[in-house]
């Protein structure tokens, strides 16, 4: 990182600036330069010198100090036309009066690093510079442009149209650089700090004032000293906006104080905080889990973090990673600021990253749960089909063949009685196989949908039942199944525990939800914590991000409500 300039070095060249715009100043009163003119040079020598060199004291970093600096002597340069005559100064002036302007679009098209680092931004730079010199020279070589003493060949008429071309191109060079700004902004978005918007709004207002004045010089006319004065004052103003930021980044750097005392409430939100801090309210903060080896939001839900370097910045605790701020690119150019409150946010952020490790492992825990309950469904749906193609069948068919060797035996009644008995054994064992079956998958539901499920159901409850079922259609098989052991289950409690008279069911669909309602007239007393019934009924609504509740004051009968999400 190159170092920080000398105090000695930067007071020697603001000195310089200001001793020779005295000089320049001293130049034009006693040239006749109107005031006005004297005021807005001085105005931008002034803006871009100072700025330049506070830029390259904070930023030694980014060559926009330099650059800023070069800008301003630059705009000292030109004036020195105001010495009149042919001399060796008014010659200089003369050959640079055009170079500023082009410095002003370098300045503008290189924040903030100072570097042209895109093809178009060093096409569109050379151009001006090759323009405003060049163009500049051979207008003065074939005669244009007098007094000086530059003149090889007197062609007054070429030189003219050279200086207008001149004109011309570094005009055209001012709107290239606000269509490229236009195009970063709809590629990287508006900025998203203010001082940064403010600050790239000037930059193209300043490449159209430029464009304007160079087009008003080609057209001529009385107008243009008006709006000569007016764009260079205009241009004035980019500067100061860059020095209105850094006086921000200065003063939040200063607000830290704020931040620490915020964070130490241990704030359910630490984004807020962090945000105001840094003035970026586009800030994501990201954690790093080991566990799961890789980032999550403040959620726990698992995130890529941005491709572009320049919007983030990690977080170390101990050497290993914490967490890390995903922020406006513009940010990096404040690491001061940056390093001041990812030190003042790390303990906090350890907290953080605990929370977002437990929400993390609760989404682990919900996801293992429904894959659980998906896969106890598949083996459950196995188990009745091999029960239903292979036991039921050949019980059935075993009953059957005992009906025909019934009918031969006839007169034997002992062997008849003895093959009565057998067939009534089978006849007991497929019904309690179909019970069986029926308790591991409900094929009835996949079959037929939940209402048709739970009518049946309430036709073989041991108490009678009110049903009300008003579904409009069909919902997720897990969804219906649940709800179908919800009903089976508190109908089975209700036969067995509750000492009931009448049971009421009732399922309906209320927003994204489906709702499961059995309400019996019982001694009440049911509990989810004891038993394996209504637990396991508990576990699975819960697997499914559903609710199921218990109301059963002892000797008030029992009322069962599940909430599963079907949305």
């Amino acid at each position: 990182m190159p170092s920080r300039p000398s105090s000695v070095l930067l007071l020697t060249i603001g000195a310089t600036l200001v001793a020779a715009l005295a000089g320049i100043v001293e130049l034009g009163v006693s040239g006749g330069v109107h005031p006005a003119h004297i005021a807005i040079i001085s105005w931008l020598v002034l803006a871009y010198g100072i700025s330049g060199l506070i830029a390259w004291r904070l930023r030694p970093a980014s060559r926009l100090g330099p650059l800023m600096v070069l800008a301003g002597a630059g705009a000292l340069a030109g004036a020195l036309s105001w010495t009149g005559g042919d001399g060796i100064a008014h010659t200089v002036g003369q050959a640079v009066d055009v170079l500023p302007l082009v410095l002003f679009v370098h300045v503008f098209l290189t924040y903030p690093s100072g570097r042209l680092r895109a093809r178009p931004e060093r096409l569109i730079v050379a151009t001006g510079w090759v323009a405003a010199l060049g163009g500049q020279l051979a207008a003065m070589l074939l005669g244009g442009l007098r007094p000086h003493r530059m003149t090889v060949l007197d062609r007054p008429g070429l030189a003219a149209a050279v200086y207008d071309t001149e004109l011309a191109v570094v005009s055209a060079v001012a709107l290239a650089g606000v269509v490229l700004l236009v195009v970063r902004r709809r590629t990287q978005g508006r900025p998203l700090r203010r001082s940064l918007s403010l600050l790239v709004d000037s930059f193209a207002v300043g490449l159209v004032m430029i464009a304007v004045l160079l087009v008003v010089g080609v057209l001529g006319g009385p107008a243009f000293p008006v709006v000569q004065r007016i764009s260079l004052a205009l241009l004035g103003v980019a500067p100061i906006a860059f020095l209105a930021g850094l006086l921000q980044a200065r003063l939040a750097r200063s607000a830290v104080g704020d931040l620490v005392v915020a964070l130490r409430g241990d704030p359910a939100d630490l984004r807020t905080p962090i945000a105001l801090a840094l003035r970026d309210p586009s800030l994501d903060l990201l954690y790093w889990l080991p566990r799961f080896g890789a980032w999550a939001d403040e959620q726990g839900r698992r995130v890529t973090p941005p491709a572009d370097p320049a919007r983030i910045t990690p977080i170390d605790d101990e050497g290993a990673p914490l967490a890390a701020l995903v922020h406006d690119p513009a940010l990096r150019d404040e690491p001061a600021l940056l390093a001041a409150v990812t030190a003042a946010a790390a303990i906090a952020l350890r907290t953080g990253r605990l929370q977002a490790q437990l929400r993390a492992n609760l989404e682990e825990l919900r996801g293992s749960r429904a894959r659980v309950v998906a896969a106890e469904q598949r083996e459950r749906q196995r188990l009745e089909r091999d029960l239903h193609d292979g036991a039921q069948q050949r019980l059935v068919a075993l009953s059957l063949s005992l009906g025909v060797l019934q009918t031969r035996l006839g007169a034997d009644p002992e062997a008849a009685a003895l093959l009565t008995e057998a067939r009534t054994e089978i006849a007991v064992s497929l019904a309690e196989l179909r019970d069986l079956a029926r308790g591991l998958h409900p094929a009835v539901v996949s079959d037929h949908g939940l209402a048709v499920a739970v009518e049946s159901l309430a036709a073989r409850a041991p108490v009678p039942v009110r049903l009300t079922v008003d579904l409009p259609g069909r919902v997720g098989e897990a969804i219906e199944v649940a709800a179908y052991y919800v009903v089976c289950e508190s109908l089975a409690n209700i036969g067995k525990h509750a000492q009931a008279t009448t049971a009421t069911v009732e399922v309906f669909r209320t927003g994204d939800d489906l709702v499961v309602e059995v309400v019996d007239d019982g001694v009440g007393g049911a509990d989810t914590e004891r038993g394996t019934g209504l637990r396991g009924l508990a576990d699975r609504v819960e697997a499914l991000d559903g609710m199921l509740r218990v109301w059963t004051p002892n000797g008030g009968g029992t009322r069962v409500r599940a909430d599963l999400p079907c949305g």
